[in-house]
């Protein structure tokens, strides 16, 4: 009788699924202590003095004044901005691109996906290391171009420090492509075959049915997909220290090779949380939209 709210004869909503709610304590208390005490933990030393260890000497704004006032740190801004806007781009456009052309029922089509998403299954590391010698002068592209008679032509964006940023993306866009067009594909075989038969019988154009009717109906696909591509684009790490390891110089830094220089390298745990912090407020800024149209006013109350 206890788990009967009074007057309504309904089992409580606390003690619905209770079993359940019993085994994920773990999973709850796992994401409070380490994800959400880290993150506290993080924000708060990054308002001290820290050095080779952390320790409780509060400095104020000191590190984020010194950080906004680092070139290096505003590089890595700069050439996350490029990067992510690209990245954002090429990945959405070619992915559903290459997903409509695979929708059409072609043959091999198991072939050709596994193609297409097989570089996604490699490292970062990998594939910033096979882009590093494909890019490579001496021996790369630009050297076969040459040996085939183009003796002027140059294709060499890793040792320029102008277009480093667009090499790295070119690395970047062939090993995630294959995901996005994962994603879109599995969306496009969720649309109903009457749609496709009614927009046929209406006489409108294949591209108009795309982007008047398919696109729209795909929101959430598209929403997921620019969340997954966003958080990668602000971590990216491991393709720039296996193509340039920021250079030259400090052309091709990223912010979150900036912390991790500064927390494991120059010693500066301080600076390094600093940065992190502000990591954290752009994930936030990605996250946070998307949960509130997910599952907040983008759905209809009841």
């Amino acid at each position: 009788m206890t788990a009967l709210t009074r007057g309504s004869g309904r089992p409580n909503q606390w003690l619905r699924n209770l079993n359940a709610k019993i085994a994920s304590i773990p999973m709850i208390l796992t994401a409070v202590v380490i994800f959400l005490g880290g993150t506290i933990w993080t924000v708060v030393y990054s308002f001290t003095n820290s050095k080779l260890l952390p320790r409780l000497s509060f400095v104020g704004l000191d590190q984020y004044e010194r950080l906004w006032a680092a070139p290096r740190w505003i590089i890595s801004i700069q050439n996350l901005a490029l990067y992510g806007f690209f990245s954002l781009v090429f990945s959405l456009v070619i992915g559903f691109v290459l997903a409509a052309l695979m929708d059409q029922k072609i043959r091999f089509e198991n072939t050709f996906r596994t193609i297409m998403l097989y570089p996604f299954a490699l490292s970062f590391i990998v594939t910033g290391l096979v882009w590093q010698w494909l890019l490579n002068p001496q021996f790369g592209i630009q050297s076969i171009v040459r040996s085939l008679g183009w003796e002027s032509f140059s294709f060499d964006p890793l040792y320029d420090a102008d277009i480093v940023i667009y090499g790295i993306l070119i690395a970047a866009l062939w090993q995630g492509t294959g995901l996005v067009m994962c994603l879109m594909l599995a969306g496009l075989r969720g649309i109903d075959e009457d749609i496709w038969k009614a927009a046929r019988v209406d006489g409108i154009p294949m591209w108009k049915t795309y982007v008047l009717i398919i696109i729209p109906m795909m929101r959430g696909v598209f929403i997921t997909t620019l969340v997954i591509i966003a958080s990668g684009i602000v971590k990216v790490y491991d393709l720039v220290v296996a193509q340039t390891s920021g250079g030259p110089g400090i052309a091709s830094e990223v912010p979150a090779k900036y912390v991790y220089d500064y927390m494991f390298q120059a010693q500066n745990l301080g600076q390094g949380f600093a940065a992190s912090t502000m990591m954290l407020i752009t994930v936030a800024i990605i996250i946070v939209p998307w949960a509130y149209l997910e599952f907040g006013g983008g759905r209809k109350r009841g």
